[in-house]
């Protein structure tokens, strides 16, 4: 059967019978992948009583009807299980952590998020990472609590990512 490239959702063949089956079945998997969201990320174990419609993403040793399936998409209806092989890139919201997981590099990844810049309202409040800021030392006039409040604001922006070690 012909399968959408991306989706690998079934596609009507010319002068097929019983088209509604393959409607049917590509509707079913555009449900689990459009507004996509997820129970939870890594579950390996199938849960016990699944409501039609909800979504898990498979862990790394599934069990069950879950094996073969690792790191898949599955989706419960009223015909059983589905499994929709995640492609690069996929993003998924997951409900129970409120966090989003996207697949990279053949695997999830979840709350991380990749970008430039920040902005609030048009205003760049974090970017690049900065060159390596030194401790103060040395100086004539040694001002101890001043030093100490330095030390926290520069392991503070390490600990960030703000400036570079």
């Amino acid at each position: 059967m012909a399968v959408t490239p991306r989706l690998r959702l079934p596609m009507l063949a010319a002068g097929q019978a019983q088209k509604e089956i393959v409607h049917n079945e590509a509707l079913a998997l555009a449900e689990m992948l459009i507004q996509p969201c997820a129970q939870s990320l890594g579950e390996n174990d199938p849960p016990a009583a699944p409501e039609p419609g909800r979504n898990w993403i498979v862990g790394d040793v599934p069990t069950g009807v879950w094996i073969g399936h690792a790191h898949a998409i599955a989706g419960w209806s009223e015909g059983g299980w589905r499994f929709v092989e995640p492609v690069e890139g996929a993003h998924f919201f997951i409900a129970g952590d409120g966090r989003w997981a996207r697949f990279r590099d053949g695997g999830w990844e979840a709350g991380m998020i990749d970008g430039a810049v920040v902005r609030i309202d048009g205003i760049q409040v974090v970017g690049a990472q900065e060159a390596p800021i030194s401790a103060p030392s040395g100086g004539v006039t040694i001002d101890s609590e001043a030093r100490a409040a330095i030390a926290a604001l520069l392991v503070a922006m390490r600990t960030h990512g703000l400036i570079s070690t």
